[in-house]
């Protein structure tokens, strides 16, 4: 992984280059011309010609995604609801998932994670914002939970990059997590909701400490959104590719 830092690209032209799993901070360009670039991660506080462009591309998001804002709830009850959304679309994408030879849901698109692999990260984001930091487990995870690149390696933390169970083996652990994440919010009130967990002990991710509840729900929500749309962006690139 590289770091590069306080150096200047004055005068340089870049051309050709792909970028992916890297985090841009504190960046400044004067005077350049920039076309036929894509962008697809997430973005804050980024200005183009003084405009900051972040919540016209959050507005646009959410106009194209209705269900989007449902992803942001304030209160016990939007929780819920959000969870609800999550499911129903889910179960479609599941649905077209199913459709695809079982093979075939373990390719890797453009380098990035297959569907099974895919939903075991999210098994991860479960294990380690609901089961570690609100109910306090030290050692949440599943031998087949699958963390996110940039984590630094942990001996203590499954890793397991090339297993290969079936969707449905991936599916029942899913079901079971997400009732879990289901039964916190149900039995949550506001000023829980609203209150911080108890301090996580032990190493792991996340690390040592007491997080807003809010916080982590909220985190679990945008993992299962974002990872749902990736997932259905390369589900159709995998179609197009068995019709080829």
């Amino acid at each position: 992984m590289a770091e590069i830092s306080d150096v200047t690209l004055t005068d340089s032209r870049v051309s050709n280059v792909e970028v992916r799993r890297a985090s841009f901070w504190r960046v400044r360009m004067r005077g350049v011309w920039i076309g036929e670039v894509e962008i697809d991660g997430q973005i804050g506080d980024l200005r183009i010609n003084g405009v900051d462009v972040g919540p016209l591309i959050e507005a646009e998001l959410d106009r194209r995604h209705p269900d989007r804002a449902k992803m942001r709830p304030k209160d016990v009850a939007g929780f819920r609801e959000a969870l609800d959304v999550l499911d129903s679309l889910w179960a479609g994408t599941v649905e077209r998932a199913r459709a695809l030879p079982p093979d075939v849901l373990h390719e890797r698109v453009d380098d990035e994670w297959s569907f099974i692999q895919t939903l075991r990260h999210l098994l991860f984001a479960t294990d380690i914002w609901v089961g570690r930091a609100i109910l306090g487990d030290p050692r949440p995870w599943h031998p087949l939970s699958l963390p996110f690149d940039e984590m630094a390696p942990d001996p203590d933390v499954p890793w397991d990059l090339n297993a290969r169970p079936d969707l449905d083996e991936v599916l029942a652990l899913r079901a079971d997590r997400m009732a879990t994440v289901r039964r916190v919010v149900d039995g949550l009130t506001e000023d829980g909701l609203a209150a911080s967990t108890e301090p996580v002990e032990g190493p792991g991710y996340p690390a040592a400490g007491s997080y807003p509840v809010v916080e982590c729900l909220g985190t679990v929500l945008i993992e299962e959104w974002h990872h749902r749309m990736y997932a259905e962006r390369d589900l159709d690139i995998l179609r197009s590719r068995l019709r080829e």
